[in-house]
């Protein structure tokens, strides 16, 4: 059992001793936490803070233990029900809300839950507001409103339609070019909220035929929620059988988008990302923003329009507070999370489908015709077993000095640009492990340039 705290929230496996999984003791303290912190610097002059779920099994009992504990603290809860991360995010907006609670393990299976936790804008804490919320839970020094000033809860389910007018009425979405394509399309929402809102999205985008594999949202999901090639073998067979023009894989919350192209192969959760950029870039453009981890791809691509791409750590909070420095017209994650300004500062899927389907429409190409227009990477992955003993923070730091030749950055752990590759070390705050990702124009070549500054590192290590 499990239970893992960081700025971001808190998330864990269901069931078990409090301290050491999320169970109702646990969700109380958290939750009383982020709403002392709400309560101490909020500059919104409401009361509300939203919440809204995916549709894990536990969700249900998760939210009830929320939601009392906010009404508790004297908040009133306006409660999306079944919702999307970014629908969350767009109604703590819409709302003048002075926060939000996301009941979502992303990817996680089905065992686990969490709380993310949004401010007044709808998008998640940074690194100095997150830890004081730990603080505060740390702290245990809460105050709750007495009878005459508890809070009130009220359901609102009108969110998602909400959420897709706002898609909707983008200005590089293109409702009847997307209706003229007469698109086929393929879904797989793996068993959550995804289930509910795409099908809504599609049908009001015009898309001519839907075809939907794990749609109903139980929480029981039917694969490995994870949104990569290896776990997607249902949807993948129903596009080698022909008869589709795009699939759209989602994970648990909705904010990230993977595609298959109308044979079967898999676009790439990597390309997402870069193919939306492609488009907005041409119609409006301006910087870009990626983690450290992503696809060269899409430097190359914005290079490509003579705009500027820049680089931000590992994490949402991360990449968008550097959108907001460089005023990036679009920006994401490599694992196919799509920010676009316009809309708002989270990765949506919603997003990302509307601008891909508007783009396909406008090009007349296929899928895997739009995706040969794009520099081939591949990327590997591995990961370096230390002892607890060791001094990760040296090595980095030898590491860099041992490369200070190449292009090196060193914001979250230390990154290699050589001319055609890369290397990216990033160490993990819980075990003594470096996660080595690496990126070259084939994948024996990544495989190769990662494992070769691995040897350094195992070299330094002895």
């Amino acid at each position: 059992m499990t239970l893992i705290k960081s700025i971001s929230g808190i998330r864990g496996t269901v069931g078990g001793r409090p301290g050491d999984t999320l169970n109702p003791l646990d969700i109380v303290k958290f939750t009383s936490a982020y709403a002392a912190f709400i309560r101490k610097t909020t500059k919104v002059q409401t009361n509300k803070i939203v919440v809204g779920r995916d549709a894990r099994i536990s969700g249900a009992m998760v939210r009830d233990v929320v939601c009392g504990t906010l009404v508790g603290m004297g908040f009133d809860v306006v409660d999306i029900g079944l919702a999307s991360t970014p629908t969350t995010e767009i109604a703590v907006a819409m709302e003048g809300a002075c926060g939000g609670i996301i009941i979502t393990a992303s990817h996680n299976p089905r065992m686990w839950n969490a709380l993310k936790l949004l401010n007044e804008k709808g998008e998640f804490l940074d690194k100095e507001e997150g830890n004081e919320v730990l603080r505060l839970a740390e702290e245990g020094n809460f105050e709750y409103a007495d009878v005459d000033h508890l809070g009130h809860c009220h359901e609102d389910h009108t969110y998602d339609q909400k959420h897709i007018d706002l898609v909707k009425n983008l200005e590089l979405v293109d409702v009847e070019a997307i209706r003229r394509a007469g698109f086929r399309v393929a879904i797989d929402t793996v068993n959550s909220v995804g289930g509910i809102i795409l099908p809504k999205l599609l049908e009001q985008l015009g898309v001519s035929q839907v075809t939907g594999l794990f749609t109903e949202p139980t929480g029981d999901f039917g694969h490995n929620p994870e949104p990569l090639e290896k776990n997607l073998g249902d949807i993948k067979t129903l596009m080698q059988k022909g008869g589709h023009d795009v699939a759209f894989v989602v994970d648990p919350d909705v904010d990230r988008l993977a595609m298959f192209c109308e044979d079967g192969t898999m676009y790439g959760e990597e390309y997402t990302l870069v193919t939306v950029a492609d488009y907005i870039l041409q119609h409006t453009p301006g910087n870009t923003v990626s983690n450290l981890s992503s696809t060269r791809a899409l430097r190359d691509v914005t290079r490509k329009f003579g705009c500027t791409y820049n680089a931000a750590a590992v994490g949402e909070v991360n990449v968008v507070t550097k959108m907001k420095e460089t005023n990036a017209v679009i920006g994401g994650e490599g694992n196919g999370g799509v920010i676009y300004p316009e809309a708002h500062y989270g990765r949506d899927a919603l997003v990302g489908i509307a601008l891909v389907l508007t783009y396909l429409a406008k090009t007349g190409k296929t899928m895997s015709q739009l995706r040969a227009t794009y520099p081939q990477y591949y990327m590997a992955k591995n990961r370096i077993d230390l002892t607890p003993e060791t001094d990760v923070d040296a090595i980095l730091a030898k590491v860099k000095e041992m490369y200070k030749d190449e292009e090196v950055n060193d914001i979250d752990g230390v990154k290699i640009d050589f001319a055609d590759s890369w290397v990216h070390l990033r160490k993990s705050n819980t075990e003594p492990i470096i996660r080595v990702y690496s990126e070259a124009r084939t994948a024996e070549a990544a495989d190769e340039i990662g494992r070769k500054v691995m040897d350094v590192v195992y070299s330094l290590a002895k």
